[in-house]
């Protein structure tokens, strides 16, 4: 075996790009505060303490995401089950569009996601909570 892999990230992200829904920073700022939209952070605890968060966003880490998204598993999150519109970011956009691939293939809808992440969200002016200024998260438990 050469170890080398048959598809590299960048053919992911396209396959994901061309199935989900990439909302431009501008609309997706413009849906902040919509009581039938649900921001979600994906991004690693680390990455909110360091850099900040969207106001009211779900935090939900890449890493247990579909098992916080199903019914069955014993980490489902409620707030995944109410019939709202699922908005998924991260950094920059890469880890997110993934992760929304995934979740729409789960079957969970509308979902979409934040195209530039939150570096783009951060640059074109959305509102922020800057690290210490909101009550720390406490960190999710590891399934």
């Amino acid at each position: 075996m050469t170890g080398r892999i048959i598809r590299g990230y960048k053919a992911l992200l396209a396959e994901a790009e061309a199935v989900v829904e990439t909302l431009e920073v501008g609309a997706a700022v413009a849906l902040h505060g919509d009581p039938g939209t649900v921001f979600v952070d994906i991004r690693d605890i680390r990455e909110l303490e360091r850099e900040g968060r969207i106001p009211g966003a779900v935090h939900a880490p890449r890493g247990m995401l579909e098992f916080w998204i199903d019914p069955e598993s014993p980490y489902f999150k409620p707030v995944f089950g109410e019939d709202k519109r699922f908005v998924f970011f991260c950094a920059a956009g890469w880890r997110s569009a993934l992760a929304t691939r995934a979740v729409q293939e789960m079957g969970l809808a509308p979902v979409a996601h934040v195209g530039g992440g939150f570096s783009a969200w951060r640059e074109a002016g959305g509102p922020v909570e800057l690290p210490g200024s909101a009550p720390k998260q406490a960190a999710a438990s590891i399934g």
